[in-house]
């Protein structure tokens, strides 16, 4: 297992993008197939205007990626983190560290981007697509991404996993991404039993649901256990959902220069019920 875990240590910058671009093309095959919604759009535009997006986040991924490094040798210079304190089987300590590594990088950065007043505004962008589909789960305000990146640090820290660990997490983090956001309907049968351990499509469309209480439920991205146990997963048909925020005005979601300003406009959330 650990010649399996190097693997994604070792693998290259090009090899990466390439499983980006398997994960998408995976996820649009799924929307082909099995339409959640039938959205009347032009896939191509709105692709390209949450592609703008992803532009700005790996360009900020860089720079992340050398303070990672960093933070990698400090903690094997050091000998910090919980992984340091106990000596369990390899698969054990990944999947430790895998939570670790949902909690604070994915369940807890995401909760304060929802409760923070000034964190929302920032991460409003993500919400505002009003045709919710893989590639929204590349549409993060470049503010919204450097905060994730250091709540990522911040679980690289407490948890003292080796770099194996992590880039295999964040392997498994843009297939969940895309899965998760795909235009797609799970059958339930399927949907629902997957849900008691992973975040599953039919489970993470309640989250871009354009009224609370649903835009403040299912935090997670690949795993449901901190959702359940802090009380914020709803489960329901994801066919009630209507995508967007009832506070903006959806012709907005694809004015990119206008996307880019939201965190420093007036918008009032509400409180709706529904």
């Amino acid at each position: 297992m650990e010649s399996f875990l190097n693997f994604f240590a070792d693998m290259p910058a090009w090899q990466r993008f390439v499983w980006i671009v398997i994960c998408l093309l995976f996820s649009w095959g799924l929307e082909a197939l099995w339409p959640l919604q039938k959205i009347d759009y032009r896939k191509w535009r709105h692709a390209g205007v949450n592609f703008v997006f992803l532009a700005t986040t790996m360009l900020i991924n860089i720079g992340f990626g050398l303070a990672t490094v960093g933070v990698f040798a400090w903690i094997e210079q050091h000998h910090f983190g919980l992984l340091y304190l106990v000596d369990w089987p390899l698969w054990a300590e990944l999947l430790v560290a895998i939570l670790i590594f949902e909690f604070f990088a994915q369940y807890l950065v995401h909760y304060l981007l929802h409760k923070v007043p000034l964190l929302w505004r920032v991460h409003m962008i993500h919400h505002s697509d009003t045709k919710v589909d893989a590639t929204t789960g590349t549409r993060h305000h470049p503010l919204d991404f450097m905060l994730r990146e250091t709540f990522a640090l911040v679980a690289v820290i407490v948890s003292g996993a080796p770099i194996a660990f992590y880039f295999f997490y964040r392997i498994c983090t843009v297939f969940f991404t895309y899965f998760t956001h795909a235009n797609f309907y799970l059958p339930q049968w399927l949907d629902k039993p997957l849900s008691y351990v992973f975040i599953t499509p039919n489970m993470h469309k309640f989250h871009h649901h354009y009224k609370q209480p649903w835009t403040d439920r299912n935090y997670g991205n690949i795993f449901s256990i901190w959702d359940r146990l802090f009380g914020t997963l709803v489960y329901d048909d994801p066919r009630k959902v209507r995508f967007g925020l009832d506070m903006l005005d959806d012709s907005t979601d694809e004015d990119i220069a206008y996307q880019f300003k939201l965190p420093f406009r007036k918008t009032q959330r509400r409180d709706n019920k529904g």
